[in-house]
């Protein structure tokens, strides 16, 4: 089955064919680094990493742009409240950003550039669009984009300029030719960091950056673009304005857009006081946790945080993982000596990742898989014969080349467990504190012969999807 991908631009799923064989250009918008970042960038970095994953193991050599916004208005702001330097504020969430995206096990991509450090290069794209009549100058220093110059702006969106333009008002002060115009640099205030140009101090606006530093490092022209569904307009839009209009050809193949993160049904947003970061919910959950949270949900539809979601994520990792200590238990490993891709399981993610990255879809092979494989598991005798040996070995191998691609179940299924005792993290339905207290409580039933407590301890325990394994030894617990 060969890849298929949703373009926001045409709005129907296409047959991938990059511009180059065997080569993928993509760029991705980054963080605008003034903050911390919330769990909505992290689901936009982690769909993202998901994809530069897939194109890599379905054998595209892979080049991944993803830059940081690291100058900005609200960046300013946040110098002249702090009293910090812009630099420092932004090398300070930069490196929180990676820490975070490190421990949600996001691969670093190819190129990290920063809008400071391609001044120049911005400087000189406007310059070639004002030359070619694209663009224009005003005298109190700031360049703005020509729609009317580009006859196609608003075809990613869906938008009609002419519509835009008659519900809009020009302000007194602005100059611009038409009132949906954009800036592609603007001056400097007193205080504000500037750089040097043909139009004075200043700095550039938001959309010029990325054109910049994509044509910088993948041509004129390039395979995917993406970013959140809150980019399309006006940043993307705009993006293909300044670059079509200046380069005369395609700008992006293929445009990919990630639904929003809502939190508790609700739209996220600092007024309803529901801004989740991503720091926040690393104190409370697994990172492994969190990451499947982000894939669960196609990427293009919305996904919504809340307790209960994360506890039904966790307790799935859960299942996937007690699985993987069955088959550890009978020596099982990634190690087998079979290839990945050799089992219908491997088919079936592989048709999932095909069909427009459904990580969804995905999923729900790997969870059919565990299903059957526990069904396997509970009918062998002792030991299983060993064509299901061979069945169980060629699943492990598949799930083991799986958990590199979505990024989760990559620990040992004893480790993960004796994690999670330790730590009780808040996906489990118990602390592991409780858990041993009932245990406690069911042995000493049953040496009082109270069988049927004995039994409503077992049961409850079940409920909360921890199965108790009695032995020589005593009782240990895992979990289903």
């Amino acid at each position: 089955m060969s890849l298929k991908i949703y373009n926001t631009l045409t709005s129907k799923k296409e047959t991938f064919i990059p511009i180059e064989k065997d080569t993928v250009k993509m760029y991705v918008c980054g963080p605008t680094v003034y903050d911390t970042s919330h769990i909505g960038h992290a689901r936009s970095v982690v769909v993202f990493d998901m994809i530069f994953r897939w194109l890599t193991r379905i054998g595209y050599a892979v080049t991944y742009v993803r830059n940081f916004t690291d100058v900005d208005d609200k960046i300013i702001k946040k110098s002249n409240e702090t009293g910090e330097a812009c630099a420092a504020i932004t090398e300070k969430y930069i490196d929180e950003f990676h820490n975070e995206m490190d421990a949600l096990n996001v691969l670093r991509p190819t190129m990290e550039p920063k809008a400071t450090e391609h001044i120049t290069h911005i400087i000189a794209f406007v310059e070639k669009l004002i030359d070619k009549g694209k663009a224009y100058a005003v005298d109190d220093g700031n360049v703005y984009f020509s729609i009317d110059a580009f006859e196609t702006y608003g075809r990613l969106s869906g938008r009609n300029p002419e519509d835009m333009r008659a519900g809009s008002r020009i302000a007194v002060e602005e100059k611009k030719k038409n009132p949906l115009d954009f800036t592609l640099w603007k001056p400097a205030k007193p205080g504000e960091p500037y750089w040097e140009s043909p139009w004075g101090k200043g700095r550039p606006g938001w959309h010029i950056e990325c054109s910049a530093m994509s044509h910088e490092y993948l041509g004129e022209g390039f395979d995917i673009h993406g970013g959140g569904k809150d980019l399309i307009f006006p940043h993307h839009e705009n993006e293909i304005a300044q670059s079509e209009a200046l380069f005369g050809t395609q700008f992006v193949k293929y445009w990919i857009h990630n639904g929003f993160v809502d939190i508790n049904n609700e739209k996220m947003s600092k007024s309803l006081g529901n801004f989740t970061m991503i720091k926040d919910v690393l104190e409370k959950y697994s990172p492994e946790v969190i990451r499947m949270f982000l894939l669960s949900n196609h990427y293009r539809s919305p996904i919504d945080y809340s307790e209960q979601s994360m506890y039904e994520v966790g307790m799935g990792l859960d299942r996937i993982y007690g699985f993987l200590k069955r088959l550890e238990n009978l020596g099982i490993t990634p190690d087998a000596g079979n290839t990945p891709g050799g089992g219908p399981l491997w088919q079936a993610f592989s048709d999932a990742m095909n069909d427009d990255f459904n990580s969804a879809k995905a999923m729900a092979a790997v969870f059919e898989t565990v299903k059957k494989g526990n069904k396997m598991l509970d009918q062998a005798s002792d030991r299983p014969d060993e064509a299901v040996l061979s069945e169980l070995a060629q699943i492990r191998t598949d799930m083991a080349a799986i958990s590199g691609i979505l990024g989760i179940f990559l620990e040992t299924p004893s480790a993960w467990f004796a994690a999670k005792k330790d730590k009780g993290m808040a996906d489990m339905a118990v602390t592991p504190e409780q858990v041993e207290a009932l245990i406690a409580e069911r042995t000493q039933a049953r040496k009082d012969r109270n069988f049927a407590r004995a039994d409503e301890i077992r049961d409850q325990l079940q409920d909360m999807n921890i199965i108790l394994e009695d032995g020589p030894g005593g009782t240990v617990w895992r979990f289903a």
